[in-house]
C-alpha cells in the first residue's frame, strides 16, 4: 500500500461495492438539518440545479465553507504565445468558481482538515520510512518520539493512573486534607474519568498562576527553538566536536505537532531523527539510546528568561515540565522488532491527528469551561497592559492570540530536511487532478502507481496561466448545500476508513 495525500495505489483493487454506505438503504445523515435548509434542498431539486451542486461539491471535496471566485483565465504556451484553452467562471456548473477553503481545523471544515491530515501523515511517514523523494535508507536512522509538556502552574483535577491503566486512581489523595492559604482543600479524593468536566480545572483558582501560564504559552515556540539548539550542542559534546563542526558529521531533523491539554496548556509531540552528514538516509554516528540521552539532557537543562509585561510585573524563568517522555522508535540497528511499543505508521497517524486540532478541541461547543475562559481573559488583559506600557512590547499582540490561550505557534512544523514539504504534496495533488481530467477527456486510463515521480517532480510548468479572478465570498449560498456537503464529507470519511481497513487486512 502507498499512502499519500493525493493518491492511493490500491484504489483500483477496491470498487467500493462492499461498502455499506453505498446502499440506498443507508442515506446521508441529515438528522440535524434545519427547516430552512430542507426547503433549500427541495428548491435545488425543483429547479434542477442539484446535479450542478453535486458536481461542484465533489470538485471541492465537500468543503464546508468553499471560497467563491468570479473571473476568467487563459492557458498559454510560453514559447509560441498560443492560447491553448480558456476558462470562465460563467462556465462553472453554478456560474461561480468554487475552491476549497483549505482550513486545517476539523471543527471548521471536516473535509479540508482531512486532506491536511492526510498530507501531514504522508509528510511524516516519508521522513520515517522513505518515499516522496526521501531515500528508503532513512528507515535505518535512529528515531525518537518525544513529548514535552508545560510546567505546573498549580494543582488541577484530572484522571490518574492505577494498576497500569490510564484512569481509575484518585485525583490527589491525602491522608489528611490540609487547606491552602485561601481555605480550600489541596487534595481531591475523587476518581475522574476522561469526560469529567472538572478535568483541568485548578483546585484553587486563587492559588493558580494564571498570568505565568499565559506567559509560558506565549514563549513556548521560542523555548522549543532554543531546545533544538541545545540538543545539537549536547550531541556535539557527546561526539567531542565543536558545535560549528557538527553538520560535517551529523544532522538533527525533526517534525512536531502541538496539542492542548485539558488545563489549557500546549504540549509538543516531536519526532527527532538523526542523520549522517549527507542528509536523510546517511548513517548516523549515534544510536537511539545515545540520542535519547542527549535529548533528555538538553530538555531538562533548558531555561529562558521571559521579560515582564509592564512595570507592575516581574521577569519569569521558563522551562519544560517534569513529565518528559522520550521513547526510542528505532535505535539505528533494527527496524523490524515486533516487540517495540511504537511503529513509524502509528507515530505518523498519531501526529497527523493532532495537527488538525486547536484550542477548540478542548472547548465544549455549548459551554466553555470557566478555567479556559479565564485563561483567555487573562491573555487579553496582559495584551492591553503591554500596549499601555510599551507599543513595541514583545507582548503587544498577545490579545490577538487570546482565543488560542496565548499560543502563537504553528501546530505542525518540521525542520528543513526532515521530509517533503506540504506545498510540494499540494502541487502533486493538483497535477494529479489535471492528469485525471485530461485522461477522462481523451478516454485514456491512468496508472497511478507509475506516475508518482512525475507528480512530485520539482520542475517548472510548461504552460502559463494568465487570468483575472475576484473574490466574491466564502461559503455555500444555499443553506441546504452546506448541510449536504458536511454529510457527504462524513460519508467520505467512513468510506476512507472502510477502504483502509480492507487494505490493511490483505
Amino acid at each position: 500500500m502507498t499512502t499519500t495525500g493525493f493518491t492511493d495505489s490500491s484504489a483500483s483493487q477496491l470498487d467500493g461495492s462492499g461498502f455499506p454506505g453505498f446502499s440506498e438503504d443507508v442515506p446521508l445523515d441529515l438528522s440535524g438539518i434545519t427547516e430552512g435548509s430542507e426547503r433549500a434542498l427541495l428548491a435545488r431539486l425543483i429547479d434542477r440545479t442539484f446535479d450542478d451542486f453535486a458536481d461542484t461539491a465533489a470538485a471541492v471535496g465537500y468543503c464546508s465553507h468553499p471560497i467563491r471566485l468570479v473571473g476568467h483565465s487563459d492557458t498559454v504556451d510560453p514559447v509560441t504565445g498560443e492560447i491553448l484553452s480558456s476558462f470562465s467562471s460563467a462556465e462553472a456548473p453554478l456560474g461561480v468558481l468554487y475552491r476549497p477553503c483549505g482550513n486545517r481545523r476539523a471543527d471548521v471544515c471536516p473535509a479540508c482538515s482531512r486532506v491536511y491530515a492526510r498530507d501531514t501523515f504522508a509528510m511524516i511517514k516519508a521522513g520515517l520510512t522513505g518515499g516522496k523523494t526521501i531515500p528508503d535508507t532513512v528507515a535505518a536512522n535512529p528515531l525518537l518520539f518525544t513529548t514535552l509538556t508545560a510546567p505546573s502552574f498549580g494543582p488541577v483535577h484530572g484522571p490518574r493512573a492505577r494498576n497500569g491503566q490510564k484512569i481509575g486512581g484518585r485525583c490527589r489523595p491525602r491522608d489528611k486534607t490540609p487547606l491552602c492559604v485561601h481555605g480550600r482543600p489541596v487534595g481531591c479524593m475523587a476518581i475522574h474519568d476522561d469526560h469529567d468536566p472538572r478535568n483541568g480545572t485548578p483546585l484553587c483558582d486563587d492559588c493558580y498562576q494564571w498570568q505565568s501560564a499565559i506567559i509560558w504559552q506565549w514563549w513556548a515556540p521560542e523555548l522549543w527553538r532554543r531546545t533544538t539548539t541545545a540538543i545539537r550542542r549536547a550531541i556535539a559534546a557527546r561526539l567531542g566536536l565543536a558545535e560549528h563542526h557538527l553538520r560535517q558529521v551529523v544532522r538533527v531533523e525533526f517534525t512536531k505537532v502541538a496539542e492542548y491539554q485539558a488545563r489549557g496548556q500546549v504540549h509538543f509531540h516531536v519526532l527527532i531523527r538523526l542523520d549522517g552528514p549527507d542528509g536523510p538516509g546517511s548513517p548516523a554516528p549515534l544510536d537511539g539510546d545515545q540520542l535519547g540521552a542527549c535529548v533528555r539532557n538538553a530538555v531538562t537543562g533548558m531555561i529562558m528568561e521571559a521579560p515582564p509585561v509592564d512595570d507592575h510585573d516581574q521577569a519569569r524563568i521558563l522551562g519544560w515540565g517534569t513529565e518528559l517522555d522520550v521513547k526510542v522508535v528505532r535505535d539505528g540497528n533494527r527496524t523490524d522488532d515486533p516487540d517495540r511499543p511504537l511503529t513509524p505508521e502509528q507515530v505518523a497517524g498519531y501526529l497527523a491527528k493532532y495537527a488538525t486540532k486547536d484550542a477548540n478541541s478542548i472547548r465544549p461547543v455549548a459551554r466553555p469551561p470557566a478555567h479556559l475562559a479565564r485563561l483567555e481573559a487573562t491573555a487579553r488583559d496582559l495584551g492591553r497592559r503591554a500596549l499601555r506600557h510599551d507599543p513595541v512590547s514583545p507582548y503587544r499582540l498577545l490579545g490577538k492570540w487570546a482565543h488560542m490561550l496565548g499560543f502563537r505557534g504553528h501546530f505542525s512544523t518540521k525542520s528543513r530536511h526532515y521530509s517533503i514539504t506540504l506545498g510540494r504534496l499540494r502541487r502533486a495533488r493538483h497535477r494529479y487532478r489535471q492528469l485525471v481530467a485530461r485522461a477522462a477527456r481523451l478516454g485514456e486510463p491512468v496508472d497511478v502507481s507509475q506516475i508518482e515521480d512525475q507528480l512530485l517532480a520539482d520542475d517548472v510548468e510548461t504552460t502559463l496561466v494568465i487570468g483575472s479572478w475576484h473574490y466574491q465570498g466564502t461559503g455555500w449560498t444555499n443553506p441546504g448545500d452546506e448541510a449536504l456537503a458536511i454529510a457527504a464529507a462524513a460519508r467520505a470519511r467512513e468510506y476512507g476508513q472502510w477502504k483502509a481497513s480492507k487494505i490493511n487486512n490483505w
